[in-house]
């Protein structure tokens, strides 16, 4: 048995509808649906206020899921009550990001700016050298900070561009001296 996926998952102040492989959260931050494999059955256990997670047998795949689908239901309630939030840290001379209109358009460097769209469901507030995206959905606050940092990543020499909060760059030393040992 998953060890996982045998824990129940609490539901908290969120507000759950299970129908035939639909589920769908809602809570203060926000709503979140989930379409389920239909080889996984969630339940709700009204009485304890939580979701039970069950799989039909010990298939590799059905044991797969059966973690997987608790995860993705525990994030939802999470997300949807709390909220989920990523700050990435833009360091470098010049360096800037501000908003214009639905996206953020960052200026790193490059020759041109650089314009990453914000997708529906996430909230960005830029202030200084600082860029906070926040959400419900876990999955897709994590992938829009990727997509960011993927537009300039750190470099190992002098440690520009943009990094998450917290985040250590190891910084290489440059050349050697020209002079040391040789003759």
């Amino acid at each position: 048995m998953s060890r996982i996926g045998k824990k129940p998952v609490p539901i908290g102040a969120a507000k759950v509808a299970v129908t035939d492989g639909l589920i769908k959260v809602e809570g203060p931050k926000g709503k979140l649906e989930l379409h389920v494999h239909p080889l996984i059955k969630v339940t709700l256990d009204g009485g304890k206020k939580e979701l039970v997670v069950a799989r039909p047998d010990d298939q590799r795949q059905s044991k797969a899921l059966h973690g997987l689908t608790r995860s993705l239901l525990a994030n939802m309630i999470e997300g949807v009550t709390n909220g989920y939030k990523k700050t990435l840290e833009i360091q470098g001379v010049g360096y800037k990001a501000e908003m214009k209109g639905k996206n953020l358009v960052l200026s790193v460097g490059y020759a041109n700016t650089i314009s990453v769209p914000i997708p529906a469901g996430v909230v960005v507030a830029v202030e200084a050298n600082k860029i906070h995206a926040s959400g419900p959905d876990k999955q897709l606050v994590g992938q829009f900070a990727s997509d960011v940092r993927k537009v300039r990543k750190p470099e190992p020499y002098k440690g520009k561009g943009i990094r998450y909060e917290g985040e250590v760059v190891k910084i290489k030393p440059g050349k050697a001296f020209a002079g040391a040992g040789a003759k």
